[in-house]
């Protein structure tokens, strides 16, 4: 296999070797490896971005595996620059406490911290709580921030040394995080080595249901080695002395499964929604393989949409800039052939971004003033799940005659008229 990449040959869920392939996307460098000037003339490697499906347990998964520390060690994402997110973690831990009322003063731990923006609602009420994460220079902001992070990766040793320094957490929490683990078992068996009895594991995902109801196709990039549905996760669940005992639609990501899990040891019940999501997952097909030739097509559909779109406005001599730069849209740009000879510019929020270039295609990321001051015909939101606040945002540009093109779910444009 090529060099930091290696491919499976067992489902991560319940270790079946009857797999099969369901799409084929075009190969991409990883989705986040945006890069500096001085550095431009050096190409960036390529991996496969193949789907699978499990015939035993019917889990949706990615085999070829870019190492971790390829992806994750020198991470740019930060929950905390997009005000949606905090507002979403805010009401995440309020939901936490309100249902699962974890006592005053209680252990939080949080699987792939960030900067701490989640933990940081807990502490705000109380919690005392540690966070883990494999970027180190993220970790190391969220510890001088004042929420004590450990740069790693977690595993099931960590959460042993953990017990001993701090005793058993009441909430586990793992958010956009539980997508992004080959060894899932091994990382379970370690929450269920932290987690308190009485205590809950809760975690956010982005949900297949949603991603393949509304055509979201660009949410499969390299970190997102699952695409999690409910019923695959109730046998996981068991198989590591864990039991799924409620299982939410929530709307981030485009929609996401928030899932909250107890030791078998535990007595809260299990919730009626598990069952109920079971049972929509089955009437959807998600179950068969043959689904997802569906998706596919659908995607071509879209693809074909947005380049016609576009080309045709470079070609009416029009500037085409986008407004953006989420891990996702490496994997729209590659599928969809989307490159610099129509993107001039992407502007994004993040100050970790500007003055870097995007993966693989080097378009320059540069921050929103430059709507202004380049005053491009036309916006691609590739951040299309925060397409509203973007627009509410650049009212002002719209107002002076610009065009946003929001190209998911469904290919839109919006202008004065």
């Amino acid at each position: 296999m090529t060099e930091h990449c290696h491919h499976r040959t067992t489902c991560r869920l319940c270790g079946g070797t009857s797999l099969t392939k369901v799409l084929a996307l075009k190969p991409t460098p990883p989705a986040n490896a945006f890069v500096a000037a001085e550095v431009l003339d050096a190409p960036q490697q390529t991996f496969p971005l193949d789907v699978f499906f499990c015939e035993s347990c019917h889990h949706v998964q990615l085999l070829d595996v870019v190492d971790p520390r390829v992806l994750f060690e020198n991470y740019v994402y930060v929950s905390g620059t997009s005000p949606v997110f905090v507002k979403h973690f805010e009401d995440y831990a309020a939901f936490v406490i309100d249902h699962y009322a974890p006592l005053a003063g209680a252990l939080v731990f949080d699987i792939g911290s960030n900067d701490g923006t989640l933990l940081q609602a807990f502490k705000n009420v109380g919690h005392s709580v540690l966070g883990v994460d494999p970027a180190k220079d993220i970790a190391a902001n969220a510890s001088a921030g004042g929420i004590e992070t450990i740069a790693g990766f977690f595993s099931a040793a960590m959460a042993a040394d953990i017990r001993s320094d701090h005793g058993t957490a009441a909430v586990i929490t793992a958010n956009n995080v539980f997508a992004h683990i080959d060894d899932l078992g091994g990382v379970l068996d370690g929450v269920r080595t932290l987690l308190d009895d009485d205590g809950v594991f809760v975690f956010e995902v982005s949900y297949l249901v949603d991603m393949f109801e509304h055509t979201l196709f660009d949410m499969i990039y390299h970190e997102h080695l699952a695409y999690h549905t409910v019923g695959p996760l109730v046998a996981f669940m068991a198989a590591h002395d864990m039991e799924l005992i409620a299982a939410h639609r929530v709307p981030t990501h485009g929609g996401s499964l928030r899932a909250v899990a107890r030791p078998k040891a535990g007595a809260r019940p299990v919730e009626e929604s598990v069952g109920e999501l079971v049972a929509l997952e089955k009437s959807m097909g998600l179950d068969r393989a043959a689904t997802y030739k569906d998706f596919g097509t659908r995607i071509d559909v879209l693809g074909a949409e947005l380049s016609s779109l576009l080309r045709s406005l470079k070609a009416d001599g029009q500037t085409i800039a986008a407004f953006g730069a989420p891990a996702k849209a490496t994997t729209l740009m590659y599928h969809f052939g989307i490159g610099p000879d129509l993107i001039d510019f992407i502007v994004d929020d993040s100050p970790l971004k500007q003055g870097l270039y995007s993966p693989g295609m080097h378009i320059p990321v540069v921050p929103s003033s430059a709507i202004y001051d380049r005053k491009p015909d036309n916006i691609v939101i590739l951040a299309w799940n925060f397409a509203a606040p973007i627009m509410e945002g650049h009212q002002k540009y719209i107002d002076a005659g610009g065009r946003f093109i929001v190209p998911l779910p469904n290919l839109k444009t919006y202008e004065s008229n």
